[in-house]
This record gives structure tokens, sequence and C-alpha cells, in this order.
């Protein structure tokens, strides 16, 4: 017998039960009321014959009569009231297990319902727990298989998860494996571009001896600019790549601000622009302090870049249980509404962007924090300027 044909089958048994308990209650309940019936009519009989013996000949010619009397003709008929005499008075010797016979069948057919339903409880409890089992296996990348091959409630719902359940897994690996060549591609042409940028930042230096003037220091710009690119193309490839090496250690936020702020003292000197950091304490998380302060550096450049003349870059931060925060604005125009949602994005540089950027500097410090448990959005102020907030999570 298959699994479904069990399972049908435990399903109705209960109700099988229940019918079958009402046929045989129904019949035993007129099997007693006849016997009931003839057994108080025999008891009047005798009683009467005893006081009457010579009306035996009448009684039984009535008891003949009362025999063809039809069910209508019976029901309803009062006639001993007239007389004073009521129901109750003639219930003798009613058998108490004709009491005791529907509690006990209610007793059996609710015990069959239980046991059934506890069953039925038991089995999707447990193939529920296998299923989760499965999908829990397949999130932690231990893999994991299904052991039930019997057909049951929750057959097409198995064979739709190993289904979709496979089809992830293919499309991960496909994705992986793209990621990988992609980091592995970005890598080779920032090593490919290392060469050719040293021999013209040398044959610029011998340019430079002979005959300096405003061309070589426009080339100049360009190839330093070209050697930033290659090496925010190493850095990005090897985050894509998984192999960035990250410390785990504690870092003091006062301390990666102010060295952030202290790498941006030039540039800061020539745009007149300060930076404002409190001292809120000691508050610390668990991450790498070179990479946190250089995501850091690219924020505050970012609102440095968008500050006017005699501006302040203001830096604060914070820290509870859960996650410490730190937020970086500044008193400028603020973010342009069609780029707040393509900011972090690679390579993307904003309708108010300034300067000789790449639009790398926001994409990597949002990997950097990403890789170290924590989130960064980016907003405007009621008030106006632009504010970066972070948050990195303890656990």
């Amino acid at each position: 017998m298959s699994e479904k044909r069990k399972q049908r089958t435990l399903q109705f048994f209960p109700i099988l039960v229940l019918l079958l308990g009402a046929v045989f209650t129904s019949g035993m309940f007129y099997h007693t009321y006849q016997q009931i019936a003839f057994e108080h009519i025999s008891a009047f009989s005798e009683v009467m014959l005893e006081h009457i013996p010579e009306a035996e000949p009448q009684l039984l010619s009535a008891l003949k009569e009362y025999h063809l009397l039809t069910e209508q003709e019976v029901a309803g008929n009062h006639y001993l009231s007239r007389y004073g005499y009521r129901a109750d008075e003639f219930c003798k010797g009613f058998p108490a297990h004709t009491f005791l016979f529907p509690l006990l069948l209610f007793l059996v057919v609710a015990g069959a319902f239980v046991s059934g339903n506890s069953i039925f409880r038991r089995r999707y409890q447990k193939r529920i727990a296998d299923l989760t089992r499965y999908l829990e296996q397949v999130n932690t990348g231990s893999g994991g298989t299904f052991l039930q091959t019997q057909e049951d409630d929750f057959s097409q719902l198995q064979d739709e998860i190993y289904k979709t359940v496979t089809t992830l897994r293919q499309t991960r690996e496909a994705a992986v494996a793209a990621k990988k060549n992609f980091a592995e591609n970005l890598a080779n042409i920032a090593h490919q571009l290392k060469t050719p940028i040293t021999a013209a930042f040398l044959s610029l230096q011998l340019m430079k001896k002979k005959n300096a003037d405003e061309y070589t220091d426009q080339v100049e710009k360009q190839l330093e600019r070209l050697n930033c690119l290659e090496e925010s193309l190493l850095v990005l490839s090897r985050i894509d790549a998984g192999t960035l090496p990250l410390k785990h250690e504690k870092v003091d936020l006062y301390t990666a601000l102010h060295l952030a702020a202290e790498n941006l003292n030039d540039l800061l000197w020539k745009k007149h622009v300060s930076v404002e950091i409190p001292e809120n304490g000691c508050i610390e998380f668990s991450g790498d302090l070179e990479w946190t302060m250089e995501a850091l550096i690219n924020l505050m450049k970012n609102c440095m870049d968008h500050s006017h003349s005699g501006g302040i870059v203001h830096c604060d931060y914070s820290g509870n249980p859960l996650y410490v925060e730190i937020r970086i604005w500044d008193d400028g125009s603020g973010f342009d509404t069609e780029d707040l949602p393509h900011l972090f994005e690679r390579f993307y540089r904003g309708r108010r962007a300034v300067g000789n950027g790449i639009g790398i500097g926001l994409a990597l410090a949002r990997s950097v924090f990403e890789l170290q448990n924590g989130i960064i959005t980016a907003y405007n102020l009621q008030n106006g300027g632009a504010c970066f907030k972070i948050r990195i999570y303890r656990h």
C-alpha cells in the first residue's frame, strides 16, 4: 500500500468508526426499546390476570388489537393521564448500560481522532523538519540530500524545492566563477598598466630635466591620475576576489578619524577647510585600522571637495551594544537627488562632482565597511549639506 493510500485510510478511519458506532448505537437503542416495551406489557398482563383470571380471553384479544396498531396510532396516546398516571412512573428497569454505551463510544471515537491527528502531526512535523534541515544545510554551504523517496503530501513540494535549490546552486556557482574571472581580469589589467605608467614617469622625468613646461606638468597630472586608477583597480580586484587582508583588532573611532584628517592636512590647508572631530570617549569596534582610515579619507575628501572656502567637515561618532556609528557631513549644497541611488557605484561621477576623480573612492569605502560587517548610507541634511552615515555591527 502506498504512503498516500495509508494516509487517506488513516484520515477516514475516525469517520468510519463514528458511522459504525452510530449504526450500532441506533440498533442497540431500538433493541433495548423493544425489550423494555415487551417486558412492561408482559408485567402489566401478569398483574392483571392475577387479579382477574377470567379476563384472559379479553386480554389476549386486546393484545392482538394492540399488536395491529400502527406507529401513528400509538404515538401521542396519553389515555392513562385521565386517571392521574405519568410517563415517568412506567420507566422502571431501564438498563444503565444504555446510557454508558454512548459515552464509551464517544471516548473511543475521540481517542481515534486524537490518535490519528497525533500521527498526522508527527509525520508532518518530521517532513517539515527534514525540509527545513535540508534548506539550512544548503544555506550554510554543506549541501545535503533528501532521504525520503516515498510519495506523500509533501512530495511535490520536495521536488520543487530540490529543483529550485539546484538551480540556485548552479546560478551561484556561475556567478562566483564570473566574479572570480572578473577579479582576475581586473588584476591583470592593473598589473599590465603598471609597467607603461612607470616607464612614462621615467621618460617624463628625463623630459622635465631637459625642457620643463606646462605640457609636461599636464602629462604628469594625467600620469598621476592613471597611477591612482591602477592602484584602485588592484584594491578592487582584491576585494572582489576576497583576498584583501583585513585585520580584526580593536579600532578606536576617535583615533581613526584623526588619522584620516591628518592625511588630508595639505589638501585641507589649500582649500581652507577644517575638520571638526569631537571627543566622545573611547568607542571601539573589531576591524582594520588602516583600511578603515583609508575609507574615512575618501569620505572626508568628498565632503571637503564640496565645501566652500572656510567651511567645516563635521564628524561625530557614537556606540551601543549592537553597533558603532560614524557620521561625516559638510555645509555644502548636498547631493543631487538623481545621484543618491548611484553614489556608491564604481566609476560613477555625480552631476556635482568636482576635481579629477575617477569615481572609485566611495565604492571603495563601501566595500571596506561591508567587509567589516558595516553599512554606509548617504543623504542630504534638512539645513543643507551632504552626510555619510556608517554603522558597523559588533557581531
